[in-house]
């Protein structure tokens, strides 16, 4: 029986996302949140595997109480099951101590209820580090496969997966040993109308709620502020870019233009004395 187990995430829909110009910080009051859209095409994938090959897929995340809304939502998608781990003690948790926690809940899932396959998507929204799951992978001394865009065999019996992954010149085909991880494109899978009978059982599913506490004990070294060495001092828009300046070359003549350009570009100190040009 295949096992999947997908970690989403709850993000701001960043189409309604503000910065606070004093603080620098995201305002998050009245911003509506989303599943992470990335998490929800991985999500739509395990499922489709699922019904291909028999199975469930459960679905772990962090994050406050609010986050269960989002477990809801991937049971209405389809999962069967889902975990949130939620403390107070978690808050400010960056990618290191995130892939932690994830980490660790994981391993104690498949203490009891082997995986097959973890699905993350590509990158969160909201922070686009693409960290998480290279970091859980690392943790869990599984093989990775990144960008992935299509999964075109998963086969039990032999321990293997075949994943299409996209580079930036083209698609590679690689094959590896199961249990593996694979963060997620938005190509993997279409997110599908949920079933009736799914819509259903989401509205009355409960999902379970994990603490420090445990069913896993989480060590408080490893977890939020305490475990997080990356710091974020400020956020903020960039400026928006200027117009630049036009100069007719019918006008004044192109030698004329040409020198007005370079003089220009000099009193900016954007020219290349080295090299005699602009920068």
């Amino acid at each position: 029986m295949f096992h999947a187990l997908v970690a989403i995430k709850q993000v701001p829909d960043t189409t309604n996302i503000r910065i606070d110009p004093e603080t620098g910080n995201l305002v998050r009051e009245g911003v509506p949140a989303i599943m992470n859209p990335y998490d929800a095409h991985a999500l739509a994938a395990a499922v489709e595997w699922k019904r291909k090959l028999g199975g469930k897929v459960s679905v772990i995340s962090m994050g406050p109480l609010s986050f269960t809304v989002t477990i809801r939502e991937a049971v209405e998608l389809g999962a069967d099951w889902g975990a949130l781990i939620t403390d107070r003690k978690l808050a400010g948790a960056d990618t290191l101590a995130t892939s932690y926690v994830l980490a660790t809940a994981i391993q104690a899932i498949h203490a009891k209820d082997p995986i097959d396959v973890l699905f993350f998507g590509k990158q969160a929204i909201d922070g686009d580090t693409a960290q998480v799951g290279p970091g859980v992978a690392v943790r869990l001394d599984v093989p990775i496969i990144t960008y992935a865009v299509k999964i075109r065999d998963i086969d039990l019996n032999r321990r293997r997966i075949v994943v299409e992954r996209r580079t930036e010149k083209w698609i590679e085909v690689v094959e590896a040993p199961l249990p593996a991880l694979i963060t997620c494109e938005k190509d993997i899978a279409e997110v599908p109308f949920a079933p009736l009978p799914d819509l259903i059982r989401s509205l009355r599913y409960e999902p379970e709620v994990w603490t420090m506490d445990g069913p896993p004990a989480f060590d408080p070294e490893y977890v939020g502020v305490r475990g997080s060495p990356t710091v974020v001092f400020k956020m903020g828009t960039p400026p928006l870019p200027q117009a630049g300046e036009k100069i007719n070359s019918r006008e004044v003549g192109v030698p004329v233009a040409v020198k007005t350009a370079l003089d220009k570009a000099a009193a900016a100190g954007i020219l290349n004395p080295l090299l005699g040009g602009v920068k």
